[in-house]
């Protein structure tokens, strides 16, 4: 056999040899080609041989390396000797294009391919769509799309997903029926995007029927994407259903349906699915264990938590999962447990700055949560809607009108945020609070979106307080057209006319709800002691350790009463 540097074959066409040196290339694999170089072959582009195979050669060699620089190089002299490779090389330039971010590199590639008659297979026209969308250029891979000779299943998959993934719900379903109209049976991935764009509820029902008719609704994969938009829109019901019926189940189906119970707050099923898991033999990930997180924090499950902590230890570093940990501390009330793990975080992002923030004010730390603003600042991490919102109710519960105000009015100038009904709220408990009651009103006339029935009922709180009787009336009236079976305003309302002796607005109220049907639901609290959660509600007589319970509430009084108490009696409407 002739060694590689006596080669010859300077006479052969390049369109009808190329494809078999690509497949040379991957036969021998990337570290032979130092042995076909110390042979006498050509490997940079810089020193072309008279041999043009050389230089295809370089290239499909670059392109499979992943070196993205020396690969475009190669291509350039390509275009230069009009020299072309075969179609997967050139699938591979795209991948190593999309895994470097290469959006020009990317449009070069896709120019080459198409110029002087050279026709490209379906599978490499289906690589530049992914890159397309990939990049988020969807005008870009809509037009290379209708321009495709023939598609299959992943063209049209594709740019289903990508339509679905930027939330152009209308356009996935339009592509989805122009699919079928084509003739092209869509598979399992092709409905699982498609299940994303469901806008409405019958969109999801006639869409699950399709996946029904087509036979696909055994299908893992579907079924997983069924149980997550059915958990998306609240039908935990039917969610559960499809769970259920399962013959098979992986470890992402039960991500699935544990995380879509803990996203509606149902936190004791969430748990007990994730009991369900572990003794069918499933080991949590990260994303199961983010799930019971939230279901611990939907149910101030302390200790529960801090079980689950020992398990997010060995997944030491996911940033999700240390937020979903540091959130719980902090709504749980657990601040030296939250203050520990934010310091411990290896990575930290907004969402964690603006959680442990938000956790120093709401359990009464608010000058910590001012200084920890400071200190995210000074990181160069970026606040965002949430930060400033957390920022403000410290300001809120410290008393800091100016600081809040200063806040307030720099969130749109220093860091481009609009404030938001949220935002609004926040500051109008903050004047409501210092007293401001009419600047508080006069802020409410100048938000930049309509006031909801929170914000007034802030402001009806801080009148109540205050004892302003004709700026309640008017917030109330306010929060009953918004939300007419509000039973906490009609309670507050009476409790104000009952206050300034007018017994007959009292009565009036009375018969509109009981004509209205609202009934005020009772107060409820609970907590964990010794892993066991106690609930409460409000002149409940059936705890089981009941009379303990109102003999130490009775031991409390008598001490406030001792200390010199004097109860608030403003709130107890008379009859």
């Amino acid at each position: 056999m002739k060694p590689i540097s006596r080669f010859k074959c300077y006479s052969i066409s390049l369109r009808r040899t190329s494809f078999p040196l690509s497949l040379l290339a991957i036969f021998l694999g990337r570290s032979s080609f130092s042995s076909l170089a110390a042979a006498g072959w050509r490997t940079e582009p810089s020193a072309l041989p008279s041999n043009p195979l050389s230089i295809v050669n370089d290239f499909t060699m670059y392109c499979y390396q992943r070196n993205l620089g020396k690969a475009m190089e190669a291509l350039d002299s390509m275009q230069r000797h009009k020299l072309w490779a075969d179609c997967i090389t050139y699938t591979e330039l795209i991948k190593c294009c999309i895994a470097h971010g290469a959006v020009k590199q990317g449009k070069q590639v896709h120019q080459h391919v198409f110029s002087n008659g050279y026709e490209p297979k379906t599978f490499l026209i289906n690589t530049l769509l992914n890159m397309y969308t990939k990049f988020n250029l969807l005008d870009e891979a809509q037009n290379l799309f209708d321009q495709m000779p023939e598609r299959n299943f992943v063209s049209w998959t594709t740019m289903i997903a990508a339509y679905s993934n930027a939330e152009l719900n209308y356009k996935a379903l339009e592509m989805l029926i122009m699919m079928l109209r084509d003739g092209v049976r869509p598979n399992m991935y092709t409905y699982s995007s498609v299940l994303r764009a469901c806008e409405g509820f019958s969109t999801l029902k006639q869409i699950h029927c399709c996946i029904i008719k087509v036979g696909l609704e055994l299908d893992v994969f579907v079924r997983s994407a069924l149980i997550d938009i059915y958990s998306k829109w609240g039908e935990l019901k039917e969610a559960l259903y499809i769970f259920d019926e399962m013959v098979t189940s992986d470890l992402v189906v039960w991500n699935s349906i544990i995380g879509g119970f803990a996203q509606n707050s149902d936190g004791d099923e969430a748990l007990n699915l994730f009991i369900r898991m572990k003794r069918s033999g499933f080991w949590a990930d990260q994303s199961t264990l983010t799930s019971v997180l939230r279901a611990c924090t939907s149910l101030a499950l302390l200790e529960l938590g801090r079980q689950v902590h020992v398990h997010v230890i060995k997944f030491h570093g996911d940033l999700v999962l240390d937020n979903a940990l540091l959130d719980m501390y902090c709504k749980c009330g657990s601040l030296k447990d939250a203050n520990c793990t934010f310091t411990r975080m290896i990575v930290k992002d907004v969402i964690s700055w603006s959680t442990m923030i938000i956790g120093f004010a709401q359990n009464g730390y608010s000058q910590k949560a001012l200084e920890l603003f400071e200190a995210m600042k000074a990181s160069g991490t970026k606040p965002n809607y949430i930060t400033i919102l957390g920022v403000l109710f410290a300001c809120s519960h410290a008393g800091l009108v100016k600081d809040g105000q200063y806040y307030f009015k720099s969130m749109k100038m220093l860091y481009g945020i609009d404030p938001g009904r949220e935002h609004y709220g926040c500051m109008v408990d903050l004047l409501g609070r210092a007293g401001k009651l009419e600047e508080a009103m006069k802020l409410i006339h100048e938000m930049k979106c309509e006031p909801d029935a929170v914000t007034w009922r802030t402001l009806l709180g801080a009148c109540r307080v205050h004892r302003n009787m004709d700026l309640a009336e008017y917030a109330a009236k306010k929060v009953l057209s918004l939300d007419p079976h509000d039973a906490g305003t009609y309670i507050l309302l009476s409790n104000l006319y009952a206050n300034t002796q007018r017994w007959d607005d009292v009565e009036s109220l009375r018969r509109t709800m009981k004509d209205v049907g609202i009934k005020k639901e009772p107060g409820c609290s609970w907590i964990e002691i010794n892993k066991q959660v106690h609930a409460f509600i409000l002149g409940d007589k059936s705890h089981p350790q009941v009379n303990s319970i109102y003999q130490e509430l009775n031991q409390i009084i008598w001490r406030l009463k001792a200390e010199g108490y004097v109860p608030d009696k403003f709130c107890l409407a008379r009859s």
